[in-house]
């Protein structure tokens, strides 16, 4: 099986065009393992699709099945046009969680950046003062005054298993009105560098409790680097960040 391992921020997938295989979460299991296989957040399955340009199904870490991924989608743009699957700069792709609209920005035939419309996203308040956001995936953000030194190791995975079905947390500081300090760990992969629907979760929570405005791109830095989120005042939400290509590999099923 032909793969290719790209990155968004440091949150890594292998690629692999084609359908999906019959042993999926077990090969998502092993291939994921950074010490005994290339190492991974997860496996990315792009295919054809009947409703959109292309379909992605991605699969985390643990062999469980994700349905969305801001940081992973962004990869599938530029894996498509590089390859000259597609000559559009916007492309429609169907994800578990619908359909998403990307914009690639390209320079030479290479694609640096995708802004994606990621959709509507649905804010609740809890009684902890954190905030449940659904952004086509669960998400938990809770604002911290430290997001550097604040328990991840130990609160995420804690958070994460109180919901059934687990769920994303993010441990969100507030630098100022447009700047976030971010860190997450998501259900099915740990603690990853990056996080593009939490992201988007995040800058969500931001605007709904008004540490931030609406219509204004936000700046949120995690530990693999920065995205662009602007929440919209109806609720959608759009994201722009990068997308790299890292090597190709050949793996046995």
């Amino acid at each position: 099986m032909h793969f290719t391992k790209m990155e968004g921020l440091g949150n890594d997938y292998l690629y692999i065009l084609g359908g999906v295989p019959e042993n999926v979460s077990a090969l998502s299991v092993r291939l994921s393992d950074r010490h005994f296989g290339p190492g991974a957040d997860g496996l990315v399955f792009i295919g054809p699709s009947e409703k959109a340009d292309f379909s992605m199904r991605i699969f985390n870490a643990d062999g469980s099945e994700a349905s969305m991924c801001g940081n992973g989608i962004r990869c599938v743009g530029k894996y498509v046009y590089e390859r000259g699957l597609t000559d559009k700069t916007e492309l429609l792709i169907e994800t578990g969680a619908g359909l998403r609209r990307l914009r690639l920005h390209t320079e030479d035939g290479t694609v640096d950046a995708v802004t994606v419309e990621m959709g509507k996203a649905v804010v609740a308040s809890r009684a902890d003062g954190g905030f449940f956001v659904d952004v086509g995936n669960p998400h938990l953000v809770l604002f911290v005054n430290d997001a550097e030194n604040a328990p991840l190791s130990t609160l995420g995975p804690q958070l994460s298993g109180s919901v059934p079905g687990g769920i994303n947390v993010e441990l969100v500081q507030v630098m100022g009105e447009a700047k976030l300090r971010m860190r997450v760990w998501e259900r099915g992969s740990g603690i990853t560098l990056a996080c593009g629907t939490g992201a988007c979760a995040s800058v969500a929570a931001a605007v709904f409790s008004g540490v931030c405005q609406a219509e204004q791109p936000i700046e949120v830095c995690l530990d693999g680097g920065s995205l662009w989120v602007t929440a919209g005042k109806d609720g959608t939400i759009l994201m722009t960040g990068p997308a790299r290509t890292v090597y190709e590999g050949e793996a046995a099923l």
